[in-house]
This record gives C-alpha cells, structure tokens and sequence, in this order.
C-alpha cells in the first residue's frame, strides 16, 4: 500500500496469550487476523462519518475559502474515494489495514506542498485564483488504533480462543 496504511500486532499481554493459545491450536490464524482487518476497516470508514482521529479528536476543520467550493461538507470526502479505498490485508500473526491512494499519506500526517518545477503552485479557492509558493495540509490521522479498536481485538481473539479451544 504505497497511500497510507498502519501495520497492527497484537501487543496487550492478556491478548497476546490468547493469541499464542489460538496459535497453537490452529494451523492458520489468517481468518483471525482477516477478521480484525474487517472490524479496523469498518471502524475507519465510521471516522469518515464522525470526522474524528483515532483517540477521539475531531479533524482539523477546512479552509472556509476551500469548503464553500467543495461538493461535500464532510472533511477527507469530496468522492469518497480514499474512504472506499480503505482495506485490510491478513497474514499469520498481522493485518495490514491502509490505501494505496496517492493523497492518503499527506491527509493522514499532514504535509508542506511546493511547487515541483514552477515558482507557484496555482489553484482555485473560492473561485478566485490563487498563487501560492507552499500550501500546508494539516495532518487528519483516519488511520490508526482507538481504545474501541483494542477492545475488539481482544474480543475477536477471545471468540477465536472460545472457538477452537472451548469456553474459558
């Protein structure tokens, strides 16, 4: 994923120990890993809808000039395309969840544009055009691993753990 993406492991001792239970009795934790990336996509398409970063914080709101052009109110939704773009890819004993759009990675931690070959970057704003030698995109984190994400890990996990080994 050449966007964005964060890579997650499991790092809470209680869920690490379930993990290496799980691990133990089946030959392929893939599903377990495949099902946390199903549960992370979901929770990072909900931040699309609260505007919110991983630990609660709302996004840094728009530029009003830039918002009044815009098609959609919404912050990071224009076509909804990084949005639908998000998804997981499972190994053994990981889940990558991320995007692989060209524009993810300055959204997620923000960045300083300037113009490649030109003396100015020229665009449009409030239908007025604007030269500018550098514009500053504030970081609007959507991906990453909120204290609701931590409890679902460990949930799925515990429900694998149920599954194949019997109730604790």
């Amino acid at each position: 994923m050449t966007g964005a993406s964060i890579s997650v492991t499991i790092n809470d001792a209680g869920v690490r120990r379930a993990f290496d239970t799980l691990s133990r009795l089946m030959t392929n934790t893939r599903p377990v890993m495949a099902a946390i990336g199903t549960e992370l996509v979901a929770s990072t398409h909900m931040r699309f809808v609260s505007q919110k970063d991983p630990d609660g914080q709302p996004w840094h709101i728009l530029n009003t000039e830039y918002a009044k052009d815009k098609r959609n109110s919404r912050i990071l939704t224009e076509s909804g395309r990084l949005r639908d773009s998000i998804n997981s890819r499972p190994g053994n004993d990981h889940v990558l969840v991320g995007t692989n759009v060209i524009y993810a990675a300055p959204h997620q931690f923000g960045a300083v544009i300037v113009p490649k070959s030109a003396s100015h970057l020229f665009f449009r704003i409030g239908g007025e055009m604007v030269a500018a030698k550098k514009v500053t995109l504030p970081a609007r984190p959507f991906l990453g691993i909120s204290s609701d994400d931590q409890t679902a890990i460990a949930e799925i996990v515990f429900e694998f753990v149920d599954r194949y080994a019997g109730p604790r």
